[in-house]
């Protein structure tokens, strides 16, 4: 064996080989470490938070109390079909790996390119959300803190989160790794104090009517209306982004099982069972909000943002942990969604599909990518422009271009996991599992999934409300849901490219190890 050739110590590094990759990245993650990205980048401290106004404004309480289990119930059969995929291909790319090996160059060019797309936007709308609650929290602990809502202020706040982020990310991968093993109790015992005070302290509580039946339509469709085909075929869906946005970016735990041992069972458990516990411990957040709404008429009046509920229910100091609990949760979603992102950049530049791929598929002596962690960061600034322009929708302040980076997100992560979904159920009985399968119950596993992201990307990319309608009296571009021009928009460059130039060079993942290292292995 030459002097330069890698060599195969551990299974897991034989795993990798037969892929045709070498260990390039540090393999220091445990299985907990696996599980506790994704749970951290799922956040119930992070979506719950930030995207309830979505729920309340857009079916109110039903779209919260009913439209979460059942929603969840539909993601965690897609992490199920990913689980499945993830053992049979623990690497860095993920999911673009899968659709490259499933079914070909090109299916793995355009999931690839769904996935960073995605992810670029999961990071910008937590390190938004995040830096909001932090405004948040300390305009409540002091009234000298600022004069009014500013989103200017929030916006440099957002930019400081991302550098902080982006600071740790590239100081240490194994220092990724603790940082979330500590995110995950975080999450755990913050939420649980959350419901805590939420049960307790405040004077009165609403009732199972109110939270299992009350409705709400504040989009400024159908005039308001809490029946009819509009609201239940149109309003309330819109509604469930909340749920859809927050069990997202699980894919994490393929995205960094090139650093996890055990790689084929620690990644496939870690990324079902982040939505599973995710699903549960939200739910009881979710209630625990709704249960302590005082006026229900003002929450709507406001916008539906969950801090109004907060300053109706709680005292000052209360109120104050609260929202630190929230921003704290939400900056270690940021860094954990910072550190996915940097690795699946660094994997679909290694394999030369980003302009630019040289620099941004380089490893440091840490063997961190800092360059594809940078890149991350500042794409994740530049879409985030649009949240400098106020809006207000019905008189009350609505975050849309938040709500269109979260759009964005949602549809292009789940877009990118279809592709390989679909992928896997047309194999068939071919697909060589690993040690972590579905058995025979792919065959409607991947069909159930595969439906409900088709129905979800559709409602995602519509305007959420009449006067983002091109025509409508009301009409401004403010108040446009831009997901479906950066979607539909990329896809279309993505498109002309594909068939310009880069099916011409683009072959899908490339190998990185000689083949005649494994051989040896294996003989």
């Amino acid at each position: 064996m030459a002097v330069d050739e890698p060599q195969i110590h551990n299974e897991d590094e034989a795993h990798l080989a037969r892929l045709g990759y070498k260990q390039e990245l540090s393999r220091t993650w445990s299985g907990f470490s696996n599980f506790a990205i994704s749970f951290s980048i799922i956040s119930i401290l992070a979506g719950c938070f930030t995207t309830f106004g979505q729920a309340w404004n857009n079916g109110g309480p039903i779209a919260i109390s009913w439209g979460w289990p059942i929603i969840a119930g539909f993601i965690l059969i897609i992490g199920f079909t990913m689980s499945e995929l993830v053992s049979a291909y623990p690497t860095s790319g993920g999911i673009y790996w899968w659709a490259s090996k499933l079914g070909g160059p090109a299916a793995g060019f355009f999931t690839g390119w769904l996935n960073l797309i995605g992810l670029l936007a999961v990071t910008a709308s937590v390190a938004y959300g995040c830096a909001t609650f932090i405004d948040l929290t300390l305009d409540t602990l002091s009234s000298s803190w600022a004069d009014g809502y500013s989103l200017t202020r929030v916006f440099v706040i957002f930019i400081v989160v991302l550098a902080a982020a982006a600071v740790l990310n590239i100081f240490s991968g194994h220092l990724m790794a603790v940082i979330n093993n500590i995110s995950v109790w975080w999450h755990v015992v913050g939420a649980s104090i959350v419901v805590l005070v939420l049960v307790f302290v405040p004077k009165t509580h609403q009732g199972l009517s109110f939270v299992f039946t009350h409705k709400v339509n504040n989009s400024g469709y159908a005039e308001g209306a809490l029946s009819g085909t509009h609201f239940w075929f149109l309003v309330l869906p819109l509604g469930f982004l909340l749920t859809q946005y927050t069990i997202t970016g699980f894919d994490a735990s393929a995205h960094l099982s090139e650093e996890t041992n055990t790689a084929s069972k620690a990644a496939a458990k870690g990324l079902w069972r982040s939505i599973f516990y995710s699903a549960i411990g939200g739910w009881i957040l979710l209630l625990a909000f709704l249960f302590a709404v005082q006026d229900p008429d003002a929450v709507t009046a406001g916008g539906g943002g969950v801090d109004l509920i907060f300053g109706q229910a709680l005292g000052q100091n209360w109120h104050v942990l609260v929202l630190a609990i929230s921003a704290t949760g939400q900056f270690y979603c940021t860094v954990a969604c910072l550190t996915s992102a940097s690795r699946m950049t660094f994997a679909f530049s290694r394999d030369g599909a980003i302009p630019g791929s040289s620099m941004l598929s380089r490893v440091t002596t840490a063997r961190v990518p800092a360059n594809a962690v940078i890149f991350v960061a500042v794409i994740g600034a530049i879409i985030t422009l649009p949240a400098l322009i106020k809006v207000d929708i019905n008189g009350a302040p609505v975050p849309v271009a938040f709500y269109a980076v979260v759009s964005v997100a949602v549809i292009g992560l789940y877009l990118a996991f279809l592709i390989p979904i679909y992928l896997r159920w047309r194999l068939g009985d071919a697909f060589e599992p690993g040690s972590w399968t579905n058995g025979d119950k792919y065959k409607w596993m991947n069909l159930v999934a595969v439906a409900e992201i088709g129905i979800i990307c559709i409602y995602f990319i519509l305007p959420f409300t009449p006067a983002a309608i091109p025509g409508n009296e009301d009409f401004s571009w403010k108040f446009v849901n831009y997901a479906p021009i950066l979607t539909i928009g990329s896809l279309v460059v993505l498109t002309i490219w594909w068939h310009a130039s880069a099916k011409k060079w683009f072959t899908g993942p490339k190998h990185t190890i000689d083949q005649a290292v494994l051989d040896a292995f294996d003989d």
